[in-house]
């Protein structure tokens, strides 16, 4: 789906996003960038267990690389953009859990703790890097009781499934939180303002 809201992309064509994370796409839809999502339809678990890695920061960076050239490669010509986020409790790192059950497992081991949201952005062209980032994300999740987790997923609902942690901070996963220590692209898995700095650098953006 292509967006054109605000018209201060100046590239020939649209920016690419490899990714389908409404998030990210409202990210750069809110910052005025024509742009079009293209999934980069990779095996992530296979390219992390491939590249033997496992701290949380690489794996990020890793995939986000993985999906930016992924795409770029059928698509040469075009910018694109590959991210990724990794959530790690200490050296434990966190999927996206499967159902109710298992968010309810990922709420009760982050509850009362300082967790990281380490989130990593790459541009390929021509089927090679040419920039990339990584942010982290500190959050502290208040103590949450077993009635509290269960009213929470009542009110989530499916939502708890499509993130990992199973929050999402724009919506009602903001009442799980204490404290955050980083800006809020970060948390939202695309850090925004290095990437825009990088677009004016190639004389992307009007603005």
């Amino acid at each position: 789906m292509m967006h054109r809201p605000m018209n201060i992309w100046q590239g020939k064509e649209p920016l690419i996003l490899a990714s389908q994370s409404r998030a990210r796409q409202m990210l750069l839809a809110d910052a005025g960038i024509d742009f079009e999502s293209v999934p980069a339809d990779i095996d992530e678990r296979a390219a992390q267990q491939s590249a033997c890695l496992s701290a949380p920061g690489d794996v990020a960076a890793l995939l986000a690389h993985e999906k930016a050239v992924a795409v770029s490669r059928r698509k040469p010509d075009r910018y694109v953009i590959g991210a990724d986020q990794t959530l790690a409790l200490g050296d434990h790192l966190f999927n996206k859990p499967l159902d109710r059950t298992q968010a309810a497992e990922q709420l009760h081991a982050l509850a009362g703790h300082t967790h990281e949201l380490n989130s990593a952005v790459a541009v390929a062209r021509g089927g090679k890097i040419v920039f990339e980032h990584i942010a982290i994300a500190r959050m502290t999740m208040r103590p949450l009781n077993e009635a509290e987790i269960e009213a929470y997923l009542d009110r989530a609902g499916k939502a708890v499934t499509s993130s990992v942690g199973a929050y999402q901070l724009e919506g009602l996963g903001v009442h799980l939180f204490e404290r955050i220590e980083g800006d809020h692209f970060t948390v939202l898995g695309l850090p925004l303002l290095p990437l825009l700095a990088f677009l004016r650098s190639e004389k992307l953006l009007a603005v």
